[in-house]
């Protein structure tokens, strides 16, 4: 299943660890911050990674998200093949986080992972949620 995780630029080494943690666990995971190449046509290659991709996981801290986080949120709400597959991921303390998010995430199951330990063998909710779905 192909997966993409959409991130804040600011969250870039965050997302390259759970990137990594799910593709250990067999997901085929397209990243923004490791994918997109300079040269590349940006905004072709997100769309094109947009409609292949059966699932979205969203990180989500503190710090306000960007803008094409927020685009590929809402694209992810009237996508049929996200469907049940938009996963809002916080990290950092809910409080902060729920004063920078959509309030629609505040409405879907979100999985909370602690930065102050190691990430990957907290992504297995994150894989589960996923599957959950296929």
């Amino acid at each position: 299943m192909k997966v993409l995780l959409s991130h804040s630029h600011a969250d870039r080494r965050l997302a390259d660890q759970i990137s990594v943690a799910l593709k250990q666990r067999g997901l085929q995971v397209w990243t923004p911050s490791v994918d997109l190449l300079p040269g590349d046509n940006w905004a072709a290659e997100l769309a094109r990674a947009l409609e292949e991709s059966s699932a979205m996981v969203v990180l989500l801290t503190p710090k306000p998200p960007d803008s094409e986080v927020m685009r590929n949120i809402g694209y992810a709400l009237g996508a049929e093949n996200y469907r049940n597959r938009l996963i809002p991921v916080v990290v950092g303390d809910p409080a902060q986080v729920r004063a920078v998010v959509p309030w629609i995430i505040h409405r879907m199951l979100r999985i909370k992972l602690d930065d102050h330990k190691r990430i990957e063998p907290q992504v297995q909710p994150i894989v589960d949620e996923i599957h959950r779905y296929a």
